[in-house]
């Protein structure tokens, strides 16, 4: 029997260049895989385009416009909700009884305009979004961004004590699973890791020549962890520095330029961004959420596919890979550890370790068999 599937997602899942794209584009990749057909939706917003990549994974590709700027505002609605109602996307929905699977609490909007009762709907949650959007708030230097984030914050927060139970709501850590049942009472709430691209730990043993930073530059968390290792790390070490990632800032580069030992690559592509990962030394990734919600994609790059990993607490906090990890409290203890482990060699043992420790947890083919006992 072949089984067949509406995936609607907030975004164009290709090209798959930062945590929730690459979540679900690999997930498309594994269903295909497991010979599932997929009926894809998604919203076209932000000059993503409508990728041919997309075709060979598909039966059929629905694209929707979002409602921008005021068209998309509620006064009940968080914002990443209320935009993405659309009533072409309920009424291609509504055709049949398939199963559907909604990418992000952000799709939910339409809920209740389908029949939920009569057929299988599982939301994929990427963060517990109220409290990404309160460290968004939080990390944000514009006060009109910070008073949207807060205000995004505060609507998901009512929104969430309004979703449907009957539905089943994946999430990406035991964390966010712990939230969801507790405090807003979504019993069907369970968790399914990450659909990564990297598959096998493959690692280069022995040295590299440089430290990394790497990142979606242009969400505040990532530009506020790059503009403090510019400003309180780069500067008291000697140590080659790249700094890789989407869109960096003015302030990124500017703070970048006085720094002879520092680069700046701005939008690498996927290939790129492996090749740094794995040349790198040591992967330094800080983090100062308060508030941890999540997993964040460029630890697991790290782990699969680099050597000596160093982070803050709250980058590896509640996912079981802090064995696999050096993990630093302030900034002397960063500078500290970049200095010992620069010129230690990665070897068969370390690489072994990561193998044991991060195990078979995202294997998308075991992953996908654990999403379809919720669809089918």
């Amino acid at each position: 029997m072949i089984r067949e599937i509406h995936i609607v997602c907030l975004d164009v899942p290709c090209p798959p260049d930062y945590g929730g794209a690459i979540d679900m584009m690999n997930r498309i990749k594994a269903f295909k895989k497991a010979g599932i057909n997929i009926h894809l939706h998604y919203f076209s917003y932000n000059r993503r385009g409508t990728p041919g990549e997309l075709k060979p994974y598909c039966e059929s590709i629905h694209v929707y416009k979002r409602k921008k700027g005021l068209k998309g505002l509620s006064f009940r609605l968080p914002y990443i909700v209320a935009s993405r109602i659309n009533k072409e996307l309920i009424d291609n929905l509504n055709k049949d009884e398939l199963p559907i699977l909604l990418e992000g609490l952000h799709c939910t909007g339409i809920l209740p305009y389908i029949n939920y009762k009569r057929r299988k709907v599982v939301v994929r949650m990427h963060n517990e979004e109220s409290l990404y959007y309160q460290e968004l708030a939080r990390a944000e230097n514009s006060w009109f961004r910070r008073l949207f984030f807060r205000r995004e914050s505060r609507l998901i927060k009512s929104y969430n004590n309004r979703l449907p139970s009957e539905c089943t709501y994946t999430c990406v850590s035991e964390e966010d699973v712990a939230i969801l049942k507790n405090r807003w009472k979504l019993i069907n709430a369970v968790f399914i890791p990450t659909f990564p691209a990297w598959q096998h730990v493959d690692i280069n043993t022995g040295t590299g020549k440089f430290c990394l930073y790497h990142g979606n530059l242009s969400v505040a968390e990532n530009e506020e962890a790059a503009v403090w290792l510019l400003e309180n790390v780069c500067p008291k070490i000697e140590i080659p520095i790249v700094i890789a990632g989407k869109n960096p800032s003015a302030r990124i580069e500017k703070l970048a330029s006085g720094l002879k030992h520092v680069v700046i690559v701005a939008n690498p592509s996927a290939e790129e961004m492996d090749k740094y990962v794995r040349e790198a030394q040591i992967c330094v990734l800080p983090s100062f959420n308060c508030s941890i919600t999540g997993i964040r994609l460029k630890l697991l790059h790290s782990l699969f596919e680099g050597r000596h990993c160093i982070v803050s607490e709250a980058m590896v906090k509640g996912t079981g890979l802090e064995k696999t990890c050096h993990v630093a409290k302030d900034e002397p203890e960063f500078i500290s550890l970049i200095k010992t482990l620069f010129g230690l060699s990665f070897t068969e043992d370390d690489i072994q370790l990561r193998k044991e420790l991060l195990g078979d947890t995202y294997n998308n083919d075991k992953n996908t068999n654990l999403f379809s006992q919720y669809l089918w």
